[in-house]
């Protein structure tokens, strides 16, 4: 029984991670950017996307073959394989601490690097058991059926990737999805924890000429004919308190002035166009934007656009893709994290987001009025 009761939550948990990844293959993508570029190694980042999709769908289709019970003997083997090396891996990732988050669940569950380093230790433990009893495992509808249900649901899978890709995740697990208020979700709730630090304070000992680091509790202000006071160390965060689920949101003019209040309190509507990287932006998608918005303004709409690129090549960029609207700043991050999509759309009202669009299914024109909630 335990066999089967550990093989079957192997086989949810590769599901879930899988899943939540496969439908947010730019989240994945971006995720191991973030990685490569911690480990000193930028020049696997045009490999990202290829290695989100491939790694997505491998949990996906090693959790699917648990599940279905498809050819344990094989699979544990990989399964097996798989938990070793990720298990090592995010030792190495909770010791040195590369990135704040892993992203083994996506965005879906966030969770601290030694947290998903024991979490592995569990699945770990599992996937050793499954691997002892493998030869113990009998397919009871048969392995045409397991087949079957398996490749009938890689099938449904891709599909699934491929429309989140080219459009939007189908489950929208980030912060700024639609219906959420931004200054609402900008607070900080009344009495919420906040972050403590320790700071500690370097000495130099005056007879020896030896430095010395010491707390606040136990440095030696008073003993002046011993210690001499250098300078403040650097602190460290002992505990970390509520943050906002959005905290890093601004809209910034070339002179750095946070402008978000005008367009977040608009209670007409505004359209604001995200294109993180003008320079990787679809030319096609960015030009159906430009085409939109002529009719927007045309109705009294607000619609500017935000980007990470330097003002230095925003002029060119409108020139060529014919975008007739105001360009500010605001954080790359940010703007990966608002929508998935190069460029995108988002559409404000009184700081609500009541839409998101990809540049694939931007609304025409004269569907402008239908976008706006009465």
């Amino acid at each position: 029984m335990f066999k089967h009761i550990s093989r079957i939550l192997l086989g949810l948990t590769f599901i879930f991670s899988g899943f939540v990844k496969g439908i947010d293959p730019l989240g994945s993508t971006y995720k191991f950017t973030d990685y490569f570029n911690a480990f000193q190694m930028p020049w696997l980042t045009d490999l990202a996307f290829a290695l989100g999709i491939f790694l997505a769908a491998a949990e996906f289709l090693l959790g699917t073959a648990f599940l279905f019970n498809f050819f344990i003997r094989i699979t544990s083997w990989f399964m097996l394989a798989f938990m070793v090396f990720f298990t090592g891996l995010t030792l190495v990732i909770a010791l040195t601490n590369p990135v704040t988050d892993c992203g083994c669940f996506g965005d879906a569950l966030i969770i601290t690097n030694w947290q998903t380093f024991y979490k592995n230790i569990v699945l770990l433990a599992l996937a050793i058991f499954v691997f002892m009893q493998r030869k113990n495992f009998r397919s009871k509808n048969g392995p045409v059926l397991s087949v079957a249900m398996t490749g009938m649901t890689m099938v449904f899978y891709f599909y699934l990737v491929s429309y989140s890709y080219h459009h939007l995740p189908i489950i929208d697990f980030s912060p700024y999805k639609v219906g959420v208020n931004i200054p609402e979700a900008m607070k900080v709730p009344e009495g919420a924890a906040k972050d403590i630090y320790e700071n500690n304070l370097i000495y130099k000992n005056l007879k020896t000429g030896e430095e010395k680091e010491f707390t606040e509790a136990n440095y030696p202000w008073q003993d002046t004919l011993n210690w001499k006071f250098v300078k403040m160390a650097e602190q460290k965060l002992v505990q970390k308190g509520y943050k906002p689920p959005i905290h890093d949101f601004r809209i910034e003019t070339p002179e750095g002035e946070d402008i978000k209040d005008f367009f977040l309190y608009d209670e007409k509507g505004t359209f604001v166009v995200v294109a993180y990287n003008l320079q990787k932006s679809d030319k096609e998608g960015m030009e159906k934007i430009a085409q939109f918005a002529v009719e927007a303004k045309q109705k009294g709409y607000n619609f500017i656009a935000l980007t990470a690129t330097s003002p230095d090549n925003i002029d060119a960029f409108k020139a060529e893709t014919g975008a007739d609207f105001d360009f500010f700043n605001t954080d790359e991050i940010t703007l990966k994290t608002i929508v998935r999509s190069n460029p995108g759309l988002l559409l404000l009202k009184k700081g609500t987001i009541v839409g998101k669009y990809h540049f694939n299914t931007i609304p025409k024109p004269e569907e402008l009025e239908d976008q706006i909630p009465k």
